[in-house]
């Protein structure tokens, strides 16, 4: 298997690319997935045999999955690397990515493979290879305070004593890839300059929920 960047040097330049509405994928998480479309499958094929990285972004137009053609995309994607995959007797893929870093797409080319290409940037987001980055300015007990109220408010069945020792980066962004939320709040949590800005960002998403279930409630 090809050696795991570690650093921003160490990335392409240019990876396929996989648009995908709402599949949130953060610099040191894993995320699966189902590949059936034959266009996908022609790119798992492809970084099979080569680097194995494939930038997921998101599309600017939520109402399609995974639409067809040069649709607009978002200008930052996270680049995963294809860690464990499965073939099954349909045609299809399971496979499961690991997120490394960041991205911000800078063009595309026309390779003349039916997925899409992009020129891509990890400038800035050379923390993003830190697994631990900012975890010393999240607030631990507050975020794990509104993971137990959002527990109880959407009836979730979860292993407490797993999550207390689990670390806080860690802690944070399963949250935000296991949140409800839709593309637009998706793409905040991708983007947030810090982890503890991610966090507060969740946070203030699974309040305002809570709080908009309240009988008789207003918000501005």
């Amino acid at each position: 298997m090809p050696k795991r960047p570690t650093t921003i040097d160490q990335l392409p330049q240019q990876v396929p690319l996989f648009p995908l509405s709402g599949a949130l994928l953060l610099p040191n998480t894993m995320r699966p997935l189902n590949i059936f479309e034959d266009r996908y499958i022609r790119l798992i094929d492809t970084i099979l045999g080569s680097d194995r990285l494939v930038g997921m972004i998101q599309p600017v137009q939520t109402d399609v999955e995974s639409p067809k053609g040069n649709v607009p995309v978002r200008d930052v994607g996270c680049l995963g690397r294809l860690v464990q995959f499965e073939e099954n007797s349909h045609a299809r893929y399971f496979v499961v990515l690991e997120g490394l870093t960041r991205f911000r797409l800078i063009d595309e080319i026309d390779t003349g493979a039916p997925y899409r290409t992009g020129i891509i940037s990890a400038k800035g987001f050379e923390s993003d290879f830190d697994p631990g980055h900012g975890e010393n300015s999240v607030d631990r007990d507050g975020f794990l305070s509104m993971m137990r109220a959002y527990a109880e408010f959407a009836q979730l069945d979860i292993d407490w004593e797993e999550i207390e020792t689990t670390g806080t980066a860690d802690l944070v962004n399963m949250a935000c890839m296991m949140s409800p939320y839709g593309p637009a709040e998706k793409q905040s949590l991708l983007e947030a300059t810090s982890l503890q800005v991610r966090a507060e960002t969740l946070m203030a998403m699974a309040e305002l929920e809570m709080a908009r279930s309240q009988p008789g409630r207003t918000l501005q």
